[in-house]
């Protein structure tokens, strides 16, 4: 390659990038994850478009699970523990059992109503069985779901690309001899090994954090991130689940308290979507858009049934020891987005050299992309209708300020709803826990400081900022009164979450 060719590579890398991250402002006003528009510009630049051609699968393998590595990483340091403590353990049954369950009931439907073989019909099932991490995380970012049902769908995704990668990888033996014994015995120890490297790898790397002194800050959200990849690699090499260990490695260091936490998260973030972007383009890429037309109708016929009966089948067995509200398990089953990872996980068995594996990837894809336009959309409406998201809870702000991140603070926003006992209580009657303050109010379009005398009014926008210790309290308190207006205590209303 010339120096001219170089920056004429650098410069359509460039435009790409630029492109897509504007796409991901059109996709964030109309509700849909940002992946269809990123695949959309990999067609558009494939053979079928301006006529780029690439058509290395391996390759295309190799840098796809790179990039999932690099999602799950990005996706464990921007989760907080306390919001995953109390489901993981459905969001671990949910991420093998469900898988399971969700894979049989796919290769059934694929084998008995569009006659594909077994080998081929159990690759789909499992190719298809494990939600998206970047679709769901991308989901979280926007939503304002209950903590309980955002957390339970951030564990599971981070947790069940591990059982599909295994069921894949089974599943791809040529010829196929499949062994249930030996398919269980090698998902537990993929999945119990691979946990261990990413725990102790986590926590090793957290205690070295914190007790050496970097000479620039700059070099910490390196570190953090190189941890994970670390992590990964590490696992991949003793054939555990590297997925795993990366997004337990990642949720380790993001919550132990190591320094510069909100640039950790920001350049965690970034390439996260460095990562997504370069992912979707490249799959894009992979297709030819001529060859879909003829799998539009397999690849309806599975989703469909993926839709309404695996994934709805799955949660139901899955969370049956779980005390889960029907409301949570409706949304968590119409919110099992697919994305990047059935893409990825497509290429193995055309590199491991099944016999008509290339069919899969067009069905993969054509089922990926019009059942987002349809879920993605819609998830919002749906959530409304179980009455998961209420317009008067509280919603996280991410700010970038030094002094916040100094002091561990948080910065929330409320609305006072027409019928909430929050109308005509003063500041000062509301006793938010210190060091917890009301420091803006939004009313009718004017801003303004309240004083402790201030009443606040229905119609009202709160901006609230509090510690990552007192928010849980300052919640409760707002819940509250907001409930039972500021005697909340005396009619017994502590403002727990419904």
């Amino acid at each position: 390659m010339t120096l001219q060719q170089l920056y004429l590579a650098l410069l359509a890398g460039g435009l790409v990038l630029l492109a897509s991250i504007a796409a991901t402002r059109v996709a964030s006003r109309v509700g849909l994850p940002s992946l269809l528009l990123f695949l959309a510009v990999g067609v558009a630049l494939g053979e079928d478009g301006l006529g780029l051609n690439f058509d290395d699968v391996q390759l295309a393998r190799d840098l796809g699970t790179i990039a999932l590595a690099i999602i799950l990483v990005e996706g464990g340091l921007t989760t907080r523990f306390s919001d995953i403590r109390n489901v993981l353990a459905p969001a671990g049954v949910l991420a093998t059992v469900g898988v399971g369950v969700s894979t049989l009931v796919a290769a059934t439907g694929a084998h008995f109503l569009l006659g594909i073989n077994w080998q081929l019909a159990l690759l789909l099932g499992a190719i298809v069985s494990s939600t998206d991490a970047a679709a769901v995380f991308s989901v979280l970012r926007v939503l304002p779901l209950p903590r309980r049902v955002a957390g339970l769908l951030e564990a599971e995704s981070g947790f069940n690309d591990a059982p599909a990668v295994i069921l894949v990888l089974v599943f791809s033996a040529t010829p196929l001899a499949f062994s249930p014994s030996h398919a269980a015995a090698e998902v537990v120890y993929e999945l119990v090994v691979g946990a261990g490297i990413g725990l102790v790898g986590g926590f090793i790397g957290a205690t070295a954090l914190r007790r050496i002194a970097l000479p620039a800050s700059g070099l910490y959200p390196l570190a953090t991130f190189a941890l994970g990849m670390v992590s990964f690699a590490a696992a991949g090499s003793a054939h555990a689940s590297g997925f795993l260990a990366a997004y337990l490695a990642a949720v380790v260091l993001a919550n132990s308290g190591l320094p510069h936490r909100a640039a950790n998260r920001s350049f965690a973030e970034g390439l996260g979507w460095l990562a997504q972007i370069g992912l979707f383009v490249l799959l894009g890429l992979l297709v030819t858009p001529s060859e879909l037309i003829d799998e539009l109708v397999p690849a309806v016929v599975v989703g469909v049934i993926l839709l309404l009966v695996g994934r709805p089948l799955s949660v139901v067995i899955s969370l049956a020891g779980f005390r889960v509200p029907w409301q949570e398990q409706v949304f968590l089953s119409w919110a099992g987005l697919r994305g990047a990872v059935p893409i990825v996980l497509a290429t193995y068995p055309i590199v491991e050299g099944v016999p008509d594996a290339r069919r899969l990837l067009n069905i993969v894809f054509i089922l990926v992309v019009v059942f987002t336009l349809i879920q993605g959309p819609s998830l919002r409406p749906v959530a409304h209708r179980m009455g998961l998201i209420r317009r008067d809870s509280t919603r996280e702000i991410q700010v970038e300020s030094a002094p916040l991140d100094v002091l561990e603070a948080e910065l929330l926003t409320m609305t006072v709803l027409p019928k909430s006992r929050l109308h005509d209580v003063s500041v000062l009657e509301l006793r938010l826990p210190d060091p917890s303050v009301i420091t803006l109010i939004i009313r009718e379009g004017h801003t303004f400081v309240p004083q402790p005398d201030t009443r606040i009014e229905v119609g009202d926008e709160l901006l609230i900022v509090t510690t990552t210790k007192t928010r849980e309290v300052a919640e409760r308190r707002l819940r509250a009164v907001s409930r039972r207006g500021k005697l909340a205590h005396w009619f017994d209303e502590y403002g727990e979450r419904d």
